[in-house]
């Protein structure tokens, strides 16, 4: 449908305004300052055809620390994140709302008490705001930061349930990683090692008759090894995005030419972040086991550990509930695990005819990272108090600096008492990434 003239600059004002169609809870600080950035990094790149002040005004926004109020719902992440971009860039034009110094105030007065000035937008860029991947790649990266975090703290956690169970080490070996040939794998085992060296619980237990351990300890070098090579494959993509205009059209000046395509769909990265949370989910359904034989006896082994990690089972119920929370939540990942991308409805009168649904793939992902956050907090809360049945045996030096950390938040369970403020402090703990120094 063609435009006149005359009617160009009405045209950038309305597509902002009929776009913000959004609902739902709006996004977090983080996560609309890093789609303001890569929203003004994206136009700053000189292949949207707008003019410096746009950039500007982003720029000024974040400075001072004005966030437009940008609804969560309403992407289906193809021609952009066109919903949640109206929103955000209506504030540029004195609409909308904001926040600012801790007041939700409409868009204009949010301005006007920053000292900025609306912007009246010229030909193209009403589009170029609104059309691009900015939301699903904040989300993506925000993400990702975190999913690291969570890994290296998993392998932490998985190491003081091997010591606290008596595991074997000789499936860390490095001979054993070399033969499989998976960097992931071989990088896994090798911080396994670290935290187990140098282990009096591993020299007690030498000669036992136990032939093999089960695979949530056996095989966790393959296991978080493939977790890791997941999480490369999605830092790949979503780096390359950071760089990306995911605008259009897109104009070339140096060749004088403005050429349509398809940049702003979000394939890539709705793929990257079904994996993503399908990667987290493996990581704690993995963990969701271990604290299940942190429970023990079991019939593989007994080794000494008290019934629900308690010192007077029966009377004391100990931490058999955690396992319980953990299986909750794991079957909670599991649902939100369905791949967002394979879905398509198509928009746009069928023009759009196949959406990548990427946000909604971004919103599932930081669910289930949350959720693995808090599983991989129980396993460290258990495996820490079955470790204390160990004594006065000492476990690996860095399993040992592990259990430490988890005592400077929770102290030993000696009779019963309510383990939801242990779990929830120790899933700070996670979040803050305290587990990375091991």
């Amino acid at each position: 449908m063609r435009i006149r003239h005359e009617q160009v600059l009405d045209l950038q004002h309305n597509l902002l305004r009929s776009h913000a169609a959004g609902l739902g809870e709006p996004l977090d600080e983080a996560t609309t300052r890093a789609m303001m950035l890569l929203l003004a990094a994206s136009l700053a790149r000189g292949h949207s055809g707008v003019r410096i002040e746009v950039v500007r005004l982003l720029i000024d926004l974040l400075n001072a620390q004005l966030h437009p109020i940008v609804p969560s719902r309403g992407s289906v992440g193809a021609s952009g994140d066109l919903a949640p971009l109206a929103h955000l860039a209506l504030v540029l034009i004195g609409e909308g709302e904001a926040w600012y110094r801790g007041r939700r105030l409409p868009g204009a007065q949010a301005l006007a008490e920053a000292g900025l000035q609306p912007l009246r937008l010229e030909a193209k860029e009403g589009l170029a705001l609104i059309n691009g991947t900015h939301l699903m790649e904040a989300c993506a990266i925000l993400a990702l930061e975190d999913a690291w975090t969570l890994l290296h703290t998993a392998e932490v956690a998985c190491a003081l349930s091997i010591e606290a169970l008596m595991g074997s080490h000789v499936p860390f070996d490095e001979r054993i990683q070399r033969v499989r040939n998976q960097r992931g794998q071989q990088q896994s085992a090798e911080h396994l090692r670290r935290l187990l060296i140098n282990s009096e619980i591993k020299r007690s237990h030498e000669d036992c008759p136990r032939v093999q351990d089960p695979y949530t300890l056996r095989c966790a070098p393959q296991v978080f090894g493939a977790i890791r090579d997941a999480l490369d494959y999605c830092e790949t993509i979503f780096v390359r995005e950071l760089g990306a205009v995911t605008d259009n059209p897109l104009v070339f000046p140096e060749e004088g030419e403005i050429l349509t395509g398809g940049n702003f769909h979000g394939q890539p990265l709705a793929l990257a972040l079904d994996v993503l949370a399908l990667a987290l989910t493996q990581l704690a359904s993995f963990a969701e086991r271990r604290i299940y034989l942190l429970m023990g006896p079991h019939d593989w082994d007994d080794q000494g550990a008290p019934l629900f990690l308690t010192p007077e089972p029966g009377l004391n119920s100990g931490l058999m509930l955690t396992q319980y929370v953990a299986a909750a939540l794991v079957n909670e990942m599991k649902v939100l695990a369905h791949p967002a991308s394979i879905d398509s409805i198509p928009t746009s009168a069928g023009t759009e005819d196949f959406v990548s649904m990427g946000v909604t793939a971004a919103h599932k992902a930081r669910r289930v990272l949350a959720l693995a956050q808090q599983v991989v907090a129980i396993e460290l809360l258990c495996g820490a108090q079955l470790l204390e049945f160990r004594r006065p045996l000492r476990a690996g030096e860095g399993v040992e600096r592990a259990f430490a950390l988890v005592r400077a938040y929770v102290p030993k369970l000696e009779r019963d008492r309510p383990p939801a403020p242990d779990i929830e402090r120790l899933t700070r703990a996670v979040q803050e990434g305290v587990f990375l120094q091991l």
